[in-house]
């Protein structure tokens, strides 16, 4: 398995605009962060987790030339914003690109998508088969995907376990039942947006903690907002073994 992370900021991304902090006008290409994506690559097959606002450069900063899937964790428009660009992937496909969501996601990217889902739809639109996911595991080929559901404050949020790796954003509780489900993950993607206490993320604190208690081999940190500072300084006060994700980088396992 091959991990690339696409986008690796919170919802504004870093630099957020028109702000003049330490990080927005940090040189550091670490500190450069999109939305909040990444992409599996599995026996061949790339499957991507969110397709936000930056989903089209993202793709096509990575190279990307086709996609097997993609993982919606929620509705939030950071984290669905950018799928009218599956028009691109169609084209190369010759058809639908498979959207797995829960009944809660797919209403929203149904409202925001409505376009693409007419009864009498403009040519060029969209072609998204969207298919409704619940707590089971499903299958994407040979590949077995188990879902995982957080909280974000008061909203369910779809994390996903692929073998020895889970993936988890916009999430500031793990229910026990879902705790269980990740017991034995050897790798693992986890948000933290800050330092400090937020309404509905992870503090780093936290996030390590919930980490620790895991006990993943590796991990790394995802939807970082530029109040967590520079990642330089940042990476100095972390667990050896758990360190700040950054745009671009790419691990196997």
């Amino acid at each position: 398995m091959k991990l690339t992370i696409l986008g690796s900021g919170t919802s504004q991304g870093i630099p957020v605009i028109a702000c003049e902090c330490d990080v927005c006008k940090s040189e550091d290409p670490k500190d450069k962060r999109l939305r909040c994506s990444a992409m599996l690559e599995i026996n061949g097959k790339k499957i991507i987790i969110d397709a936000g606002p930056d989903f089209r450069y993202q793709m096509l900063r990575a190279g990307v030339k086709d996609i097997r899937a993609i993982l919606l964790t929620h509705g939030h428009k950071d984290h669905v914003g950018g799928l009218d660009d599956v028009r691109a992937f169609n084209w190369v496909k010759h058809g639908a690109v498979d959207i797995y969501a829960d009944i809660r996601t797919k209403e929203i990217v149904f409202k925001d998508y409505s376009y693409a889902f007419s009864e009498y739809r403009y040519p060029g639109v969209p072609e998204m088969s969207v298919r409704v996911i619940d707590q089971t595991p499903f299958f994407i080929d040979e590949i077995e995907v188990c879902p995982i559901r957080v909280m974000h404050h008061k909203l369910p949020v779809t994390g996903f376990r692929i073998g020895n790796f889970a993936y988890i954003t916009d999430a500031n509780a793990i229910p026990e039942e879902s705790m269980q489900k990740l017991k034995g993950v050897e790798y693992m993607v986890l948000n933290a947006l800050r330092k400090e206490s937020h309404l509905s993320h992870f503090t780093l604190r936290q996030a390590v903690e919930v980490l620790q208690q895991l006990q993943v081999k590796e991990a790394w940190i995802t939807h970082i907002g530029h109040q967590m500072g520079k990642a330089a300084e940042v990476t100095k006060e972390m667990p050896e073994n758990i360190h700040l994700a950054y745009d671009k980088m790419e691990v196997c396992f």
